[in-house]
């Protein structure tokens, strides 16, 4: 494949390429990462130092890409800053090692992702138009009208779904999933597919992620909504999102027993913290 037919396609996935500002001093990593995007006909400014954010507005970047080691003692006040002053910029932490606690501390700050150098500029390029590709969907929700199927409401503008007003209480990305099955209007979605809509990436050989999401979110639902079915499996192939009431007595009683069943556990872990509080 040319670069020519790279950029085309990133293009198609996500509308213009990326404007991307980078604040990093590696020489030869900025090096080899500019001549890739260079090829791919992104815009791009490579910055030494953190720059104050309205001379990132200015830019009118999509993007930033920052190295928290070159920054020294600042650099975890300038990440917040980032994040909290500019939260529509999609933020990639691309640095040397790291612990999990800080890595943790970045995301938490509002980093949309983490990448440990020394890193491959392709994954880095992959990570940053995943980034981008959420945030411009995240925009496109502001207009989309409420998808309202059985006791279901999918709320794209709130993030989160409904029945009868009581929110079902989903993570960011059982929503993307939910989002993704329900906009398909019953066609079944392939779970390579999935992945790539929602995760951003290359599904690799033998990842079960899409499978373990799809069962926390069929829980969630049966939980919200014992009388209807809305995640059908075909198996071999992936998933497809209908509202198809549950008739059979049999059933329904089958499924608040499981719903009881995955509740019970948490019951008498919230009860746990509770006494333990008042211990």
């Amino acid at each position: 494949m040319t670069d020519r037919t790279s950029s085309a396609q990133s293009a198609d996935r996500g509308g213009a390429s990326p404007r991307l500002a980078v604040i990093d001093t590696d020489s030869g990593f900025l090096q080899v990462l500019g001549k890739r995007l260079e090829r791919l006909g992104w815009e791009h400014r490579v910055l030494a130092t953190g720059v104050p954010v309205q001379t990132l507005t200015a830019m009118r970047v999509s993007a930033v890409v920052v190295d928290l080691g070159r920054l020294g003692p600042g650099g975890w006040e300038y990440l917040e800053r980032l994040c909290t002053e500019l939260p529509n910029l999609g933020v990639v932490v691309c640095t040397g090692g790291s612990t999990v606690a800080q890595r943790v501390r970045g995301l938490r700050l509002g980093a949309d992702d983490w990448l440990t150098k020394p890193c491959h500029p392709e994954e880095l390029i992959a990570r940053v138009e995943a980034v981008v590709r959420r945030r411009r969907r995240a925009e496109a929700r502001a207009d989309v009208s409420p998808v309202l199927a059985g006791e279901l409401e999918v709320r794209a503008d709130r993030f989160q779904a409904y029945v009868g007003g009581v929110s079902v209480d989903l993570t960011r990305r059982e929503f993307e999933l939910l989002e993704l099955l329900a906009a398909a209007e019953g066609r079944v979605l392939e779970r390579e597919e999935i992945y790539q809509r929602v995760w951003g990436y290359t599904m690799a050989r033998g990842d079960r992620s899409v499978d373990v999401f799809v069962r926390k979110l069929r829980q969630k639902l049966d939980k919200a909504s014992p009388g209807w079915k809305y995640l059908h499996t075909h198996f071999g192939v992936g998933y497809r999102f209908s509202a198809e009431p549950v008739t059979d007595p049999a059933e329904v009683e089958a499924l608040e027993a499981s719903v009881a069943h995955v509740a019970e556990p948490q019951r008498r872990l919230a009860a746990d913290d509770r006494a333990g509080a008042r211990a």
